[in-house]
């Protein structure tokens, strides 16, 4: 099972050749694929205009998630303290609370995002680096 970070929807989301969907697919076989919250957020945000929203909206309103725990924001605080402590920047706390999510639900991340990289340095999360054939 599989937490797809918004680095892979951005790459499925905006190539028009449908090439990095199709290299999804194929990456994923026939495993279950969760999103974050923080996904649904980060996608919508970078909408273009209403109809994109609204197209994109209708899809995101029927994946799958995985919600936070109480302790997940304290564990994704801590991944950022002990990144920070060993002298290694991520650029965003949310990629913390996305790892989070995925330790802790025992999901394989994948992702076409360093910030992953680092905090694999620093936690056991089994992550995926993406990267759609073709690109």
């Amino acid at each position: 099972m599989f937490l797809v970070d918004t680095s892979v929807w951005v790459s499925v989301f905006r190539d028009r050749t449908g090439t990095a969907n199709q290299s999804l697919q194929t990456f994923v076989k026939d495993e279950s694929i969760f999103l974050s919250r923080f996904t649904l957020i980060e996608l919508l945000q970078g909408c273009r205009d209403e109809r994109e929203w609204a197209l994109l909206q209708t899809y995101l309103r029927e994946q799958d998630y995985i919600e936070p725990t109480a302790n997940t924001w304290f564990a994704a605080a801590r991944i950022y303290y002990d990144l920070q402590r060993q002298g290694l920047t991520v650029r965003s706390s949310i990629d913390c609370c996305i790892a989070q999510l995925a330790i802790e639900s025992q999901l394989t991340l994948v992702h076409n995002d360093r910030d992953f990289d680092a905090i694999g340095k620093v936690r056991s999360l089994c992550c995926l680096r993406f990267q759609p054939t073709g690109n």
